[in-house]
């Protein structure tokens, strides 16, 4: 056993991400349990916040996706009982969380970003959809990619490949956020970095090259299992690797975040890493790029986490 006292993996929730947060925690309560820490797993539901005040743990790792595991709200909770955790503040999360905010924020500190604009679902409704999908698709040209403003997992990402069927992207959307983020689609090689800080500063993980054998890397391709092939490292040459990680080691430092993230990019026909956007609690599935960024570090899952638990101890305690 270790001397963290016990830890707790918050997952599960109500989510649509859901299934892939309990698949997620569970994977990581085995691994802490294999190497000796005291470790429970809770699914987060109305009797969470009494458990919490009954019998609190020494230490909470959140290992939620979606709306509140990843949008400050479980943090800002956690906070509020005193229980020191793994991962980033709540002001950090909801940055991250916010696809437009992230991207200006990244932008600005000099890492590529595709052309987007950001629009409610009102602005359609009360300005006439039609004159402004012209306008959108004039700005930003074609095709495009339509995603809701907050989340992940692709819930209601649409690749637009002609104008008539950005109303209909726009309108799967909606049925996840009320805010749409339409962004310029850009072509080449997806990839996935992790960034772990375990009290030395942030550091890339190897970049993870993520090539979908069918259609577009969505909930489906995600998480089942040969549906996508992953390469690590990316299939980049040195110097387009270390232009990746740059970006993803700013993503880290200008968002606040800490202990660990995933910056998603694309890496264009020009070698220009563009940043699509970054997550505060990456999934921890067989089919995840970061337990196959960590494992190809020559990192264990279980190691590193009980490593961050005891970072956050600290922080807690100085």
């Amino acid at each position: 056993m270790t001397d963290l006292g016990r830890v707790l993996v918050l997952a599960g929730g109500l989510s649509p991400e859901r299934e892939v947060s309990l698949r997620s925690g569970r994977r990581l309560r085995d691994a802490l349990a294999r190497i000796g820490v005291d470790t429970d797993l809770r699914d987060v539901d109305g009797s969470t916040l009494p458990a919490l005040s009954a019998d609190p743990p020494a230490m909470v790792i959140p290992v939620l996706h979606g709306t509140s595991g990843e949008d400050g709200t479980i943090r800002d909770v956690l906070d509020l009982y005193g229980l020191p955790y793994v991962g980033s503040t709540p002001a950090a999360c909801r940055a991250a969380f916010d696809k437009a905010t992230a991207k200006a924020t990244v932008g600005a500190a000099g890492v590529a970003t595709p052309a987007a604009v950001t629009l409610p679902r009102e602005a359609f409704h009360d300005l006439g959809a039609a004159p402004l999908i012209d306008r959108i698709v004039a700005r930003l040209g074609l095709p495009l990619v339509v995603k809701p403003r907050a989340g992940g997992s692709a819930f209601g990402v649409t690749f637009v490949g002609e104008a008539g069927q950005l109303a209909e992207a726009l309108m799967a959307c909606f049925g996840y956020h009320d805010w749409a983020l339409i962004e310029r689609a850009v072509t080449g090689v997806e990839i996935a970095v992790g960034v772990l800080d375990t009290g030395d500063g942030p550091v890339a993980l190897p970049a993870v090259e993520i090539q979908p054998i069918t259609g577009a890397y969505d909930y489906a391709a995600r998480y089942t299992p040969g549906a996508t092939a992953f390469h690590i490292p990316a299939r980049l040459d040195a110097e387009l690797l270390r232009t990746a990680a740059a970006a993803a080691v700013t993503a880290h430092r200008v968002l606040g975040l800490r202990d660990l993230s995933r910056t998603d990019l694309i890496v264009d026909a020009a070698g220009a890493a563009q940043f699509l956007e970054v997550n505060v609690s990456p999934g921890m599935t067989d089919t995840s790029t970061w337990p196959m960024a960590l494992q190809a570090a020559g990192l264990d899952l279980a190691v590193v986490h009980r490593d961050l638990a005891a970072t956050a101890s600290r922080r807690a305690s100085g």
